[in-house]
């Protein structure tokens, strides 16, 4: 078929190709029609094209404001017009005006006092049926629904501080197979000849002041936890014949911890467990205000009372609540937690030591650590106020100090930098020079006089203050804290990390502990000794 428009547009003939009646293929003419003569003017066109290039871009204007509104579940041209009618038309949108009244009764209602009688719904299914029930107005409404919300929001705030104090307790108390496990080992020092004997043996005695051997220092009255940390450390190093362990503990685990290392040797490695009621020179003279931290009735009150007393929980976030619970663990004020501002007077014979947390794990050689050139300083540590995880490497002086009290805002700079405890080379040598025993004693008499005003979090606040100056930052990857603050740390950093610092409540030998950073701590363990299996503590 074929079309054939005339020059002039005035006829239209419509053909085909007749191959059965016309032998030679001519063409049939199927219509032919005549065009009337055009009336309209190029003007009158000119005009009309002039008219809709002014309209069209207000109509594209307005479908687009419409689909900006909340048109795009309209999917019909029909649904479309009946949103561009009103408007093209100069009416208002009727859902435009509802939402508006809705602004309108929301404002009012949020300024008005909720009556203290109002009876509210459970749910909010139960809500929407009774007010097709009930046949309520939008104020009624409104302020039932606000009514229920504001309850659900003081439930839910409730539910969390009581979930805080619940991890708070449980972070404090002494789990059930830890307990176990220091009472069946004191048992057995005093009924088993072997768990009695000399630690180290009498011919070792003089290497425990070899300053060519690599001298550890960790203090605890966690037994498993002291296990983990020596046997970590062992499994790590490539040298462990020239590593010397310095476990300091308690006068009441000193009987368990001496039976579990007298039982479990980690040779060649050498370990000596000494209680803190062996040193000599912990006097009463030497420590009194370690003495006053302990027995102040005050003192024991904060850390041992009711944490919930006294505290407006109205006007404080959950974080908030839980950095203060965390400042009063009752870990910090035991002389334990204590000890290390004292390790050139315990070990006078040494140059340097690492101090290590009972929490940390090892899991690289740690012989490094004696090459690292400290340039005079006394502290070598990881500094906790720049890196990827915000939450743990964010630490400044303002973190820990009341800048409030004139005392602190005089003395200190609230953006200095924090560093960590936990995993520390101590240069024995430059610290005797040094007063940093007496600022610390200094600063904690201080913090007693206010009533524990100028900070509340235990030991390294002190710290800070007293080793001022004297601090060499050293690699990060040494030391990587913050495994027991949250879950969100980066398995892979973990992995890397020459130290893991499981600091916070969630110990990984708590049931609290994050389920997958426990794993890197409980590889460590000897589930198979018969006092772990005896004591359920089950891997």
């Amino acid at each position: 078929m074929q079309v054939h428009l005339s020059p002039s547009m005035k006829t239209i003939t419509i053909s085909t190709n007749n191959h059965s009646n016309n032998n030679n293929g001519g063409i049939l003419d199927l219509m032919k029609i005549k065009v009337a003569a055009r009336h309209v003017s190029y003007r009158t066109l000119f005009h009309t094209v002039l008219i809709l290039a002014f309209l069209l871009p207000f109509v594209f204007i307005l479908t687009a404001v419409v689909t900006l509104e909340g048109v795009n579940n309209c999917s019909s041209l029909n649904c479309l017009g009946r949103r561009l009618g009103p408007r093209l038309l100069g009416r208002a949108d009727d859902s435009v005006k509802l939402v508006k009244d809705l602004y309108k009764i929301l404002n009012k209602v949020n300024l008005d006092k909720i009556p203290d009688d109002l009876k509210l719904p459970k749910s909010f299914s139960a809500l929407v049926s009774e007010m097709k029930n009930s046949q309520y107005d939008a104020k009624t409404f409104a302020i039932k629904l606000r009514a229920m919300m504001e309850k659900s929001d003081i439930e839910v705030r409730a539910s969390k501080f009581a979930e805080l104090m619940n991890k708070h307790f449980a972070a404090s108390a002494i789990p059930k197979g830890l307990h176990c496990l220091s009472l069946r080992l004191t048992d057995e020092y005093s009924s088993n000849a072997h768990a009695r004997k000399q630690l180290p043996s009498p011919e070792l005695l003089p290497l425990l002041y070899d300053n060519s051997f690599y001298h550890f220092v960790v203090s605890t009255d966690n037994i498993l936890a002291a296990s983990v940390v020596v046997t970590s450390m062992v499994q790590s190093f490539l040298r462990p014949d020239k590593i010397i362990f310095h476990v300091i503990t308690d006068k009441k685990t000193y009987a368990g911890m001496h039976s579990w290392f007298a039982l479990n040797p980690l040779s060649p490695a050498i370990v000596e467990v000494k209680g803190v009621h062996q040193f000599d020179w912990l006097t009463r003279e030497n420590v009194p205000i370690l003495e006053a931290v302990e027995n102040q009735h005050g003192i024991r009150n904060y850390y041992h009372g009711n944490h919930v007393v006294g505290a407006n929980l109205s006007e404080t976030t959950p974080r908030n609540f839980a950095s203060k619970l965390q400042a009063r663990s009752p870990k910090y004020i035991s002389l334990l937690n204590h000890l290390r501002i004292y390790l050139p007077e315990l070990f006078p014979h040494l140059d340097k030591v690492v101090f290590l947390d009972d929490d940390v794990v090892v899991q690289r050689d740690l012989s490094p650590l004696w090459n690292i050139d400290l340039g005079g300083k006394v502290n070598g540590a990881v500094q906790t106020c720049e890196g990827d995880d915000e939450w743990v490497m964010s630490k400044r002086f303002k973190n820990y100090f009341n800048f409030s009290h004139p005392l602190i805002a005089e003395n200190l700079n609230p953006d200095d930098c924090a560093w960590g405890y936990g995993m520390n080379v101590f240069d024995l040598q430059a610290w005797r020079k040094t007063n940093i025993r007496e600022t610390y004693h200094s600063w904690l008499k201080e913090n007693l006089r206010s009533n524990l005003r100028l900070w509340k979090l235990g030991t390294l606040p002190p710290a800070l203050i007293a080793f001022r100056d004297h601090v060499q930052p050293i690699d990060p990857t040494w030391h990587m804290l913050g495994l027991g603050y949250q879950s969100k740390t980066n398995i892979e950093s973990v992995k890397k990390a020459a130290v893991i610092h499981y600091n916070g409540q969630c110990k990984p030998w708590l049931e609290i502990g994050f389920e997958h950073l426990r794993p890197f701590w409980t590889r460590y363990v000897n589930y198979s000794n018969d006092f772990v299996r005896n004591c359920h503590i089950l891997e």
